[in-house]
C-alpha cells in the first residue's frame, strides 16, 4: 500500500497542510489565514490560540479531502515561522499575551539596551546571529517587562516558552512535549551554535530563566503521537517525526545538500540560504550564521540573509493600496508596461534586514514622474524583491568566497514569472524553479519520511526533486549596473530620511 506523510506549514500570514505520496506529488491541501495584530508602527503580533485553531482546521480538511485510509498518513511533519515567540501557561496551556512575530521591532530599545552593554561579539560567536528584535530572545524579555504578571510567574515556574513549532507539537500532543528542535533554537539568541546547548551566559545576560525553555531535538525522529487528531476521528494515531524552522526547511525541499548550494524563498520575506556543510561561517557584513539542519547525529550549517518584506510588499498594493484584487494580478500588470520607467519602491516597512539590518528605515518611493501609471508602481514594488535579494547574494559570494551560477528559486512569489525574470537579469545567474513551489512543506515532508521509513536516505529523496523552469540573464552588464545603482541611491536616500 502506498504511504503518505502529512506536512504542516504554519507560515507568517497563514496556516496550511498538505498531504505527500512518496513521489513528491500533493494529494491535498488546506489553507486558512489567521489575524495580523498591528497595534502600533512597526509592531506585528499573533494570536496563538488562533495559530493553533487554523493548524487543527487545516489538518482537518486536508485528511478529508484525501480520501485516504488514516493508517496510511504514517507521518507528520511540522515546519514553520521563525523566531516568533509564544509564552504560556503550563498549567491551562493558554498563552499568557499575544506571540510576537519576526517581523515586529517592538522590542528595539531593549536590543539597543544590550548592543550598548557591549553584547554583540559574544552573542555573534555564541550564536552567529546579531543584536536584532527579530530574534527571539528581545521578545522574551520585552513580555517579561511589559505583560502583567509574566515575570512572578516564570519565578514560580508556571510559564513555558516556545517558537510556534514548539506550541504546535505542546498542542498536538495535548501537553504532554515540550520540545523544539534545533533549526528553531537556533533562531533565539539563546543557542549556542557550537555547543549546540542552550546558553547559560546569554539567559544570565538577558535575565531569561532556563526553566522556561523547551528540550532542543533533532530535526527527524520521533517526537510523540499528535493525539489531539483523534478529536477529528479515534482511530487517527500519526506520529510526529520532523520538526524544522521554515527557511532551512525549504533549503531540504530543494535537495540543497551539497556546499555551495543556495535557495531563496520568496514568501512574506525573502530567504537566501546557503549550505555550508559542517563550516561554521561568521560574517563580518550582516549574513547570519545558523544551523541548517541535525540528522542522523550531523549537524549541518548555512549562511543566510534575510530580507524582510518580500511577498508581503505584494499583499500591501493589494489590501493597503487596492491596486488590484488577487496577488497574482500584479504579474500581469508589470506586463503592460515596459519595467518601472525609472521608479524604485524600498519597502522597508519593519526596517531593512541583510545587509543593511536597520530598524528605523521606513519605506519609500522615489523616480516619480507625471508619467508615472499605476503599472509601474506596480512593477518597481515586484523589483524590488529582486533588488533586496541581490543585495543578499552580494554580500553572501563575498563571504563565501564562492562564484554562484544559480539560484533555486520556491514560495508564493516565485510563481511570478515577471519577478523571477528580473531576478536572473539583475543577479546575472540561472533561476531554477522546481515542480513542486512547496519546497518548504516539503522538507519537513522528507524529514517526516527518513524518520518514518518512507524514504531510506538523501540521495532517494534526489530522485524526487526536478525542475519546472529555467530563467537566464537577458540583460548586459551595462543595463544592470545602471538599474541596480538606482536601487543603491534609492536605499541610501531612504536610510537618510528617519
Amino acid at each position: 500500500m502506498d504511504k503518505y506523510v502529512l506536512a504542516i506549514d504554519q507560515g507568517t500570514t497563514s496556516s496550511r497542510a498538505i498531504i505527500f505520496d512518496k513521489n513528491s506529488n500533493i494529494i491535498s491541501m488546506a489553507q486558512m489565514e489567521f489575524s495580523q495584530i498591528c497595534k502600533h508602527s512597526g509592531w506585528v503580533e499573533h494570536d496563538a490560540n488562533e495559530i493553533w485553531e487554523t493548524v487543527f482546521q487545516v489538518c482537518k480538511e486536508a485528511i478529508y479531502k484525501s480520501g485516504l485510509d488514516y493508517k496510511d498518513i504514517i507521518s507528520i511533519g511540522i515546519t514553520n515561522q521563525r523566531e516568533t515567540t509564544v509564552l504560556w501557561d503550563k498549567t491551562t496551556g493558554n498563552p499568557l499575551c499575544n506571540a510576537i512575530c519576526w517581523q515586529s521591532r517592538q522590542s528595539t530599545s531593549i536590543c539597543n539596551e544590550w548592543i550598548n552593554k557591549g553584547y554583540s561579539d559574544v552573542i555573534h560567536k555564541k550564536t552567529g546571529l546579531i543584536i536584532n528584535p527579530y530574534f527571539s530572545a528581545s521578545k522574551i524579555k520585552w513580555m517579561i517587562d511589559n505583560v502583567d504578571g509574566v515575570k512572578e510567574k516564570i519565578e514560580k515556574n508556571e510559564v513555558m516558552f516556545g517558537t510556534i513549532d514548539s506550541f504546535l507539537v505542546y498542542k498536538l500532543t495535548n501537553g504532554t512535549k515540550h520540545i523544539t528542535d534545533i533549526t528553531n533554537a537556533s533562531r533565539t539568541m539563546l543557542f549556542n551554535i557550537n555547543t549546540l546547548e542552550w546558553d547559560n551566559e546569554l539567559l544570565e545576560m538577558f535575565e531569561i530563566q532556563a526553566n522556561i525553555l523547551p528540550e532542543v531535538v533533532e530535526n527527524s525522529g520521533n517526537f510523540g503521537i499528535a493525539t489531539a487528531l483523534k478529536n477529528i476521528d479515534s482511530s487517527i494515531n500519526i506520529p510526529i517525526c520532523s520538526i524544522i524552522g521554515d527557511q532551512q526547511s525549504s533549503l531540504f525541499g530543494q535537495c540543497a545538500f551539497s556546499c555551495g548550494d543556495v535557495k531563496n524563498t520568496y514568501g512574506t520575506g525573502c530567504f537566501m540560504l546557503m549550505n555550508t556543510k559542517d563550516k561554521k561561517v561568521l560574517s563580518n557584513n550582516g549574513l547570519l550564521t545558523t544551523i541548517a539542519w541535525k540528522y542522523n547525529n550531523e549537524v549541518c550549517y548555512a549562511l543566510e540573509g534575510s530580507v524582510f518584506i518580500g511577498g508581503s510588499s505584494i499583499q500591501w498594493l493589494r489590501d493597503g493600496m487596492r491596486m488590484f484584487e488577487k496577488s497574482s494580478d500584479c504579474e500581469q500588470y508589470a506586463q503592460r508596461v515596459n519595467g518601472s520607467d525609472g521608479v524604485y519602491v524600498v519597502p522597508a516597512f519593519v526596517g531593512l534586514g541583510t545587509p543593511y539590518w536597520d530598524n528605523d528605515a521606513r519605506g519609500s518611493v522615489f523616480g516619480l514622474t507625471r508619467a508615472t501609471k499605476k503599472e509601474h508602481f506596480i512593477t518597481a514594488t515586484l523589483e524590488s524583491i529582486a533588488y533586496q535579494s541581490k543585495d543578499v547574494m552580494e554580500v553572501m559570494k563575498e563571504e563565501s568566497k564562492l562564484d554562484i551560477k544559480s539560484l533555486c528559486v520556491d514560495g508564493g512569489a516565485s510563481s511570478n514569472n515577471y519577478l523571477m525574470q528580473f531576478q536572473s537579469n539583475i543577479l546575472n545567474c540561472d533561476v531554477l524553479r522546481p515542480r513542486c513551489l512547496e519546497s518548504t512543506a516539503l522538507g519537513c515532508c522528507y524529514l517526516a519520511g527518513l524518520s518514518s521509513g518512507l524514504f531510506k536516505d538523501l540521495n532517494e529523496i534526489k530522485k524526487f526533486h526536478s525542475i519546472d523552469k529555467i530563467f537566464v540573464n537577458k540583460i548586459n552588464n551595462e543595463e544592470r549596473e545602471k538599474l541596480y545603482s538606482g536601487w543603491k541611491i534609492a536605499v541610501k536616500a531612504t536610510r537618510m530620511f528617519k
